[in-house]
């Protein structure tokens, strides 16, 4: 069998479409999302609200509840108090995503192993830290919330782009204007935390960062102007999520895992370009 009828028959399955689709949005607000927290130098908050979400997890495994309705309210309540807290100078950026990262992490894994019911305890916990094929098992109801939360998102950052632009680079500047910065803040760190909770399914906990960072990182390289990063950001994460979930298919690799290597991938071919075009100008 030929790559292309192995495709055509894995694409026949509506759990193979359902991760194409839900893959594809997670990436692109993972994309946009990115371009901002790299610039506000909150990059690695992904790491360290994805362990939150793994401890919130972990409680719900414990109280026998629909995962969803623990892990998103605290891992939102989070990402709100974290970015306060480091706006206001009372927190480290890096201190305080260190806290919650091992904090969060050992606490999940405490309760995992104290409660759980189930005597794959290795099996779930490195199917929430990796993600493995959790994005092949996806609801219906899973794939219209993630279509919902990315139609948000694109409406929020195109309406009020100006003023995302504003808060991102000086929101002192941008208060003093008449923005209001904590109001956006509080937004965006809504749109994070339930941004973190979907990405789980798609690459796990470990390797969320990499969603955010790879793909608004190679832009950066590429392109200056913030319009243009931001596009350039969203099409290569899509195309690299869709790529690697793909290629997870065809050769039985983890997908979280693969989705990552190509994300480096891409990032080393821009990073080329990048000096490559430099030495010319030089030249």
């Amino acid at each position: 069998m030929s790559i292309i009828e192995e495709l055509k028959y894995y694409l026949s399955f509506d759990f193979v479409k359902y991760a194409l689709i839900v893959g594809g949005l997670i990436s692109l607000c993972c994309a946009i999302l990115g371009v901002t927290l790299v610039l506000k130098r909150y990059s690695m908050i992904g790491d360290g609200l994805s362990h939150v979400a793994f401890g919130a997890m972990t409680v719900a495994m414990v109280l026998a509840v629909v995962d969803m309705y623990v892990m998103l309210p605290i891992t939102i309540l989070v990402a709100i108090l974290l970015i306060r807290l480091t706006d206001r100078g009372k927190v480290k950026n890096d201190s305080a995503i260190a806290m919650l990262s091992v904090g969060a992490l050992a606490f999940g894994y405490i309760i995992v192993n104290l409660f759980s019911e189930n005597a794959n305890i290795s099996g779930d916990v490195c199917s929430s830290l990796f993600g493995l094929a959790s994005i092949l098992t996806l609801s219906s109801f899973e794939v219209w919330f993630c279509v919902g939360v990315t139609i948000f998102l694109l409406i929020f950052f195109v309406v009020f782009h100006n003023k995302i632009f504003g808060v991102t680079f000086d929101k002192n500047f941008a208060t003093a204007t008449g923005v209001k910065s904590e109001v956006y803040n509080n937004i965006i760190a809504v749109i994070i935390g339930i941004v973190i909770v979907l990405a789980m399914k798609l690459v796990g906990s470990l390797l969320i960062s990499a969603l955010i960072v790879f793909p608004a990182l190679s832009a950066i390289r590429l392109f200056k102007s913030y319009k243009k990063v931001i596009i350039f950001a969203s099409i290569i994460g899509v195309i690299n999520s869709i790529f690697g979930i793909l290629v997870s298919i065809l050769w039985g690799t983890p997908v979280g895992a693969t989705i990552v290597i190509v994300d480096i991938f891409v990032y080393v071919i821009c990073w080329l370009i990048d000096i490559i075009t430099r030495n010319l100008k030089r030249a």
